[in-house]
């Protein structure tokens, strides 16, 4: 019988399984109009440019045992961006320039990640994925970015991304998977599109990149293995693809160890 590899040649390694969360929307399409789970193809594109396999999770009803059950069959999480995180969450009264919660959205993601750091499943929290990791282990968040920093750079208009510069902490994980730590290396141009930010640290994360003005762009999970989460869009850059590579393999390991 012919096979695919020659005789004691491994099998490749399989693609790891990213899962990533999604909108809940109201959409459009054809002749419907309802809601549906939703997320931009460039997140799709970034995972599979990096040679992972996307798995869409949307929100739903969760209970601790239903996010670990999920969670156990993927080899990687992303926490994609989105709606404002209800500053109840984190004890605050809303802000008049606040979104309305999406409460589904705030329950299914905190209860992911609280069950990926659990079982040390590597993870990438993107832009809402960078407050709701923050959130998650007691930190706050700035509300109005504007108000702290007096402009409107960091969102310049509906569907506009900024772009700004970040400084990036030697020897972080985030300086690992950008390259080589011997290298010199200046600052980091990004896609910015966030009218909040992180405020006060949650215990457990290190902040790893901020802006000229302080803005905390990076925040990592001390102890993880693969704990990283970026308040920029670094889906919107396909011509650089370092943090989901990074991701992608450090899901690859995870898929080794747990399949040995």
């Amino acid at each position: 019988m012919a096979s695919s590899a020659s005789d004691g040649d491994a099998a490749p390694a399989p693609a790891p399984l990213i899962g990533v969360t999604t909108y809940l929307e109201r959409s459009q399409t054809g002749v419907w109009d309802l809601p549906a789970s939703f997320l931009p193809k460039v997140y799709l594109d970034a995972v599979t440019d990096a040679g992972g396999v996307a798995v869409l999770l949307p929100p739903q009803p969760v209970t601790p045992a239903i996010a670990r059950r999920v969670v156990d069959t993927l080899d990687g999480l992303i926490v994609a961006g989105g709606a404002d995180v209800d500053p109840r969450r984190y004890g605050q009264e809303p802000h008049e320039r606040t979104g309305a919660p999406r409460t589904d959205r705030d329950t299914w993601e905190d209860a992911l990640l609280t069950a990926a750091i659990e079982r040390d499943v590597p993870f990438l929290g993107i832009c809402r994925g960078a407050q709701v990791l923050n959130v998650a282990l007691g930190g706050t968040l700035v509300q109005h970015l504007p108000d702290v920093v007096g402009h409107e750079g960091y969102q310049p208009a509906p569907a506009v991304f900024g772009e700004t510069d970040v400084a990036v902490e030697r020897g972080s994980l985030l300086d690992a998977v950008l390259g080589d730590a011997d290298e010199p290396r200046g600052t980091l141009p990004v896609h910015v599109y966030h009218h909040q930010a992180i405020d006060r640290v949650a215990d457990g994360l290190t902040v790893t990149a901020r802006t000229s003005e302080g803005v905390i762009e990076a925040v990592e999970l001390d102890d993880a293995t693969f704990g990283l989460a970026v308040q920029w869009h670094p889906e919107e850059n396909a011509a650089d693809r370092r943090l989901f590579a990074g991701l992608v393999a450090a899901a690859r390991t995870q898929h080794s160890r747990r399949n040995p």
